[in-house]
């Protein structure tokens, strides 16, 4: 499945709109559809996102609206799409097709895999406007880039052009702006050619060794192999290898 952010008219911005409830929907949905086995999430326009919305800001200003009404704001509205990307069980793919500003930096960095066109760069620029990065971008940029990395963009707000950002490891792919869902939708049918329940499992522990320690990895890597064993999509798997063919997963 592919979700395209298309709103190009702010921007693909993530706050003052709909975004987070059309987010939720859209991992809801994809969640409960165990058919799909990836998600491409890109941008409409030259750019992919430029995160929050900074008329929205300026609003939030002129109204003094009280701390604590900021807080629940962030709370129910753009903090709900990290943690619907993070839950998603099946692997994720950020395209991105341009710049890739504060939030929108963030929402790359929330996906597993990253591809980038040459047009794209990333900012975790929240610094530069006086605020911080409260969408889990301290949370998961240091997972991407590593802390001494993450600290200096996250301190100096400075770009990141997209050379740069595959020498730094923050994408896989850099490919031509006319490339960019070729790259991707090959990557995604990769992916997707792999049984389903295997690749949310094996996402599941990917996502469990970032806060387990390895004695837990090893023990929940036991229970979920010897499910995985019992599949019938194991079965083909070895048969086809012993047979010589392609396998023909369920």
């Amino acid at each position: 499945m592919t979700l395209t952010m298309n709103e190009p008219d702010t921007r693909n911005a993530l706050t003052g709109n709909t975004a987070a409830d059309e987010f939720v929907a859209a991992c809801d949905h994809i969640d409960s559809n165990k058919h799909i086995k990836a998600v491409i999430i890109t941008g409409n326009g030259p750019v992919f996102s430029a995160g929050g919305n900074l008329k929205d800001m300026k609003k939030m200003l002129n109204e003094d609206l009280p701390s604590e009404v900021i807080r629940e704001s962030y709370r129910k509205g753009i903090q709900r799409i990290p943690l619907a990307l993070y839950n998603l069980e099946i692997p994720t793919i950020a395209a991105v097709n341009g710049p890739a500003i504060g939030a929108g930096c963030d929402l790359a960095c929330m996906c597993d895999i990253r591809i980038a066109s040459t047009k794209a760069s990333f900012a975790e620029s929240f610094v530069k406007v006086g605020i911080i990065p409260g969408d889990g971008g301290a949370w998961f940029l240091p997972r991407v880039v590593g802390m001494s990395k993450a600290a200096e963009m996250s301190f100096t707000g400075d770009k990141v052009d997209a050379e740069e950002a595959l020498r730094i490891g923050l994408i896989s792919y850099l490919t031509s702006e006319e490339n960019l869902m070729i790259e991707a939708n090959g990557v995604a049918t990769r992916i997707a050619a792999n049984p389903g329940l295997v690749l949310r499992m094996t996402k599941k522990l990917l996502r469990e060794g970032q806060r387990q320690d390895l004695a837990s990895l090893l023990e929940l890597s036991a229970n979920l192999q010897a499910i995985a064993h019992k599949t019938s999509d194991h079965q083909e798997a070895v048969n086809a290898f012993l047979e010589k063919r392609k396998p023909n997963f369920q």
